[in-house]
């Protein structure tokens, strides 16, 4: 399939939206190929909101030809065959219901998203790694509950001592989130690309600033 590039849609009834406006977090995509779809679960919430579950939009014309999901918005560009002509699909929805985890993996990413990718000693943002609050030649192990993310300079400077022969305190006490929590805490973090017909199924419910 080819596609034909026009000027991409817009979506009506986007709430609080003045006409002809962008909010500021909606920026260009990066290039005239790229035009992915917002995947909805089966209750019209993203699958996932860090990353955010998009998928290529030849993954989406496919999933809509195979009547896996409900196209509920197109972008105006337009991918052709031999014997059709079809409109991208911005946003997805699928049929049958995905049952998300009863539990968050322990992972990396996960666990800086848990700390919203702030040090938990200093508060800073920025490079991440993850230090063992009980340290791990004193017996401490790695989970969810001695686990944190933290700067390098903070990693460095409590080395393998524990937080009160280091004379350091943490933010909060770390422990195992909940997936909701992860889903939660991902909406904080939007990605470069927001499409307009996504913006009523990612911060719907979210509180407004005054």
């Amino acid at each position: 399939m080819q596609t034909t590039n026009h000027a991409a849609s817009h979506t009506a009834g986007r709430t609080g939206a003045t006409p002809g406006a962008t909010p500021e977090f909606i920026r260009q995509p990066a290039g005239a190929r790229d035009h992915p779809a917002l995947v909805l679960n089966a209750d019209f919430r993203p699958l996932s909101y860090l990353p955010l579950s998009l998928w290529p939009w030849q993954e989406a014309v496919k999933a809509a030809f195979l009547d896996r999901v409900t196209v509920i918005s197109e972008y105006e560009q337009v991918v052709r065959s031999p014997s059709m002509t079809l409109r991208i699909p911005s946003v997805v929805v699928l049929k049958d219901f995905v049952r998300p985890a009863r539990t968050a993996a322990f992972t990396r990413f996960n666990l800086f998203l848990r700390d919203e990718f702030r040090c938990q000693y200093c508060g800073a943002r920025g490079e991440m790694t993850f230090d063992h609050v009980i340290p791990r030649a004193r017996g401490g192990r790695t989970t969810w509950e001695n686990v944190v993310a933290a700067c390098g300079p903070c990693n460095l400077r409590k080395g393998a001592r524990t937080l009160r022969q280091a004379h350091m305190s943490l933010r909060k006490p770390p422990r195992e989130p909940r997936p909701g929590e992860l889903q939660n805490t991902g909406r904080k973090f939007p990605p470069n690309h927001l499409h307009e017909s996504w913006m009523d199924y990612l911060y719907w419910d979210a509180e407004l600033e005054a």
